[in-house]
């Protein structure tokens, strides 16, 4: 893409505005229990310090809608960024404001100021033009380094870019959305033969789009988890109470008739885990085949599934993994998505990218996350920007 990254652009002595994802868990007492996403921001944010920039951080956390709410304040991903970082974060008491300007004002060169979240404002989502020209006014040099808010048309990623124009002004990625970048073009560029796509999660319709784009480049797909009984019933089988999505049948079909026509083969359970109800401590079974008891429910993949699943995944030279392969949060029903989890680890001469929140929570639960070649940070981007190859926030970086 030509779209500068920040070790191509000039930082010394210059207002630095990098968007930021520092939508991290916090526990009870409000302390950050996974800071997957602030680390992998550090190698921007070192670099932007390093290199004598007055840095200015913004980011969003939770849900506020548009009113501000202390137990969504960022100050927890600023301690754990100090720490991390080994230097001075200051949390400013708001995202936009005179208070605000005078701190940005204040800084020095390699300084750091946090904005407070600035979902606190409602203008933030509604991509408001006031908004994100006050925004913009703190800086003359804009970075998004938050790929999981890129696909968002939001204030902080579309509406303050365009300010960032003309001689005076630079504009561009950080190193965590090259890298993500570089990992999800290599999918859609030139993937290394055979290409298999592993797809899960609850609805089809979400993901209609992306396996669309990928049957012209993939080998194999491998569906499982809620959305593959909507397949499945599209083929005839029972799936008795499983989950469905009865508006998504007839794409369902057409789906599979183009990958039948392109030579794609689509792989969907042979076995279920079934259960009568999704309850704590219900009794489960593995049916003998595909179908599922009318008084059923299918809720994990049975052992004749993942040995199939690993047979289609030895080859591999490239690997997409998105979605769990059951009802991943609820124990035992995880037990596919882990199986699944240790055959792409072991893959080797291999391409593996993963994403998506239960997809990452089965590789790190399992110590197997660090045999993943690329594990992304945004779920939700992931799939916008493999489905179409763009993303809102780099669409605004390009205009």
């Amino acid at each position: 893409m030509s779209i500068p990254t920040i070790d191509q652009l000039d930082l010394a002595h210059e207002r630095v505005l990098m968007r930021v994802d520092f939508n991290v868990p916090l526990g009870p007492q409000r302390e950050v229990t996974d800071a997957t996403r602030i680390r992998a921001a550090l190698p921007s944010i070192r670099y932007a310090v390093e290199h004598d920039a007055k840095l200015v951080l913004a980011s969003h956390l939770g849900r506020p809608k548009g009113t501000v709410e202390p137990r969504l304040s960022l100050e927890p991903a600023a301690r754990t960024l100090e720490t991390l970082l080994g230097r001075p974060v200051v949390l400013a008491g708001d995202c936009i404001g005179p208070v605000v300007r005078q701190q940005v004002a204040a800084l020095s060169d390699g300084g750091v100021l946090l904005l407070e979240n600035l979902r606190f404002h409602a203008e933030e989502e509604a991509n408001d033009a006031g908004f994100g020209r006050e925004l913009a006014e703190l800086a003359d040099v804009y970075v998004n380094d938050a790929f999981g808010a890129a696909h968002r048309a939001h204030a902080s990623v579309v509406g303050a870019v365009a300010y960032f124009r003309g001689p005076a002004k630079q504009r561009g990625v950080g190193l965590l959305m090259r890298k993500e970048l570089d990992a999800l073009s290599a999918l859609l560029d030139a993937p290394k033969k055979p290409f298999v796509a592993i797809l899960g999660g609850a609805k089809v319709s979400d993901k209609i789009g992306l396996i669309r784009n990928l049957l012209p480049r993939a080998d194999d797909v491998i569906v499982g988890g809620g959305m593959a009984y909507t397949l499945l019933q599209a083929q005839g089988v029972g799936i008795g109470k499983s989950l469905v999505e009865p508006n998504s049948i007839e794409e369902a079909t057409r789906l599979l008739a183009d990958a039948r026509s392109l030579g794609v083969g689509v792989h969907l359970p042979q076995d279920h885990v079934v259960t009568a109800a999704l309850t704590s401590g219900v009794s489960s079974e593995t049916t003998a085949g595909e179908d599922v008891p009318d008084d059923r429910l299918g809720v994990d993949v049975g052992p004749r599934t993942v040995a199939r699943f690993r047979e289609v995944l030895q080859p591999a030279k490239t690997v997409l993994w998105n979605g769990p392969m059951g009802v991943f949060e609820m124990a035992p029903f995880d037990r596919g998505t882990r199986e699944v989890a240790r055959v792409v680890a072991s893959l080797t001469d291999c391409f593996s990218v993963a994403g998506g929140g239960d997809t990452v929570a089965a590789l790190t639960q399992a110590d197997l996350a660090g045999r993943i070649s690329h594990i992304s940070t945004g779920g939700g981007a992931a799939l916008e920007f493999l489905e179409s190859g763009d993303l809102p926030g780099l669409a605004a970086l390009r205009a």
